[in-house]
């Protein structure tokens, strides 16, 4: 039992708030909303905080284990937890040493993304969710060669090193085809080139023509395509899922967000950070860039959530973001930091504080508590009774 919500967020855009509400959780996920059976195991008093989906981070690079040689840290899975997410998402493990960008095969990516997913992508650390073995798309790949993808269980797919030069020859869009008919998810780096240097400049002209699934930083990673070129796409691919990461321009987020609230397609704003990598590691980039949506591109703090969870979470094909019957007991319970002016932590990231994390529950165990070691205490903590 999960007692004493002050306010529950249950993830969807379309899903109000509940207050002064409780969770039944069973076998690790949620059984139902509202209801106090007798006899639990376990009862946790959330004393009042407000009871948040698990964070999903649509883009992460991870490397091998919790170790991240773009910036030579280690243990960074681990403080993402303690900063609220609970899913991950890999936009392609491309930061193994010596990768030849320039050189890439469809026997060398695919060999990656296998072994990356075969090896971190079995870790779970603080029980992490990560889906890990991403597909770094390139010429020359076949049919045979997305059979045999999805058969060791990939269903991400990355175009970031794709030469462009070949967009009329129709083979990108055939691979968009065929991960389809997969169940594959496809992103697309967008915007100008990325740390490496070796990605390729992808604005409307391409993004349009492959029509990927996820717009990988839309508002730049860190550099966007120009501001009529991010309208234009939001015209053109309503469909899409429109991705803002911890790398991004500001000014040109504000683009993004305008141009998807005018359409009425902010259903389709999921979220990442786009780490670790040039940024750095940014443990609570998640809270971050809710924070960034709610306090200064005027976003309603439920749809920024939404955007945190839900709504990257369906965008990648993943049962995760909502707390709702039958979807696993993934929970941050949060609230306003001392000293700040808020009531719940839905007001927090409207005044554009960081709420502060006491217990973190994935798959209805305990991964984090009495308090997060990633943020300063909420007002109140959690406790187990």
């Amino acid at each position: 039992m999960l007692t004493g919500i002050g306010l529950l967020v249950p993830g969807p855009a379309d899903s109000p708030p509940i207050r002064d509400t409780s969770l039944v959780l069973e076998d690790g996920l949620i059984a139902a909303i509202g209801e106090e059976p007798a006899g639990a195991d376990r009862v946790i008093d959330a004393a009042g905080l407000t009871v948040l989906p698990g964070l999903v981070d649509g883009h992460v690079h991870p490397t091998f284990g919790e170790w991240t040689p773009a910036q030579n840290s280690i243990g960074w899975i681990t403080n993402y937890v303690h900063g609220g997410t609970t899913t991950m998402v890999s936009a392609g493990e491309l930061h193994v040493p010596g990768l030849p960008f320039e050189e890439l095969t469809p026997s060398l990516v695919s060999a990656l993304a296998v072994t990356a997913k075969e090896t971190t992508g079995r870790l779970r650390p603080s029980g992490m969710k990560a889906s890990v073995g991403t597909v770094l798309l390139v010429p020359g790949m076949s049919q045979a060669r997305f059979d045999e993808l999805a058969e060791a269980g990939v269903d991400q797919l990355k175009f970031i090193f794709y030469d462009w030069g070949r967009l009329g020859d129709g083979e990108a869009q055939q691979y968009v085809t065929w991960a389809h008919e997969r169940g594959m998810t496809v992103k697309m780096h967008s915007g100008g080139v990325s740390r490496s240097g070796s990605s390729r400049v992808a604005g409307h002209e391409v993004v349009s023509a492959v029509r990927p699934d996820v717009i990988a930083h839309i508002s730049g990673g860190p550099i966007p395509m120009p501001d009529d070129e991010i309208r234009a796409l939001v015209a053109d691919l309503p469909e899409a899922a429109y991705e803002v990461c911890s790398s991004m321009n500001y000014r040109a987020t504000l683009v993004a967000v305008d141009a998807l609230r005018a359409a009425g397609r902010l259903d389709r704003l999921t979220l990442g950070t786009d780490t670790p990598g040039g940024t750095g590691v940014i443990p609570r980039g998640m809270m971050r860039n809710v924070c960034f949506l709610a306090s200064i591109c005027g976003l309603d703090p439920v749809l920024a959530v939404a955007a945190a969870t839900d709504n990257t979470a369906r965008a990648h094909g993943l049962k995760a973001g909502r707390i709702a019957a039958g979807y696993p007991a993934d929970l941050v319970i949060c609230g306003p930091i001392q000293g700040s002016m808020a009531t719940d932590a839905l007001e927090s990231f409207a005044l554009g504080d960081l709420p502060g994390i006491s217990m973190i529950l994935i798959d209805g165990e305990i991964v984090v508590g009495p308090r997060s070691q990633q943020t300063p205490p909420p007002k109140t903590l959690a406790t187990m009774r």
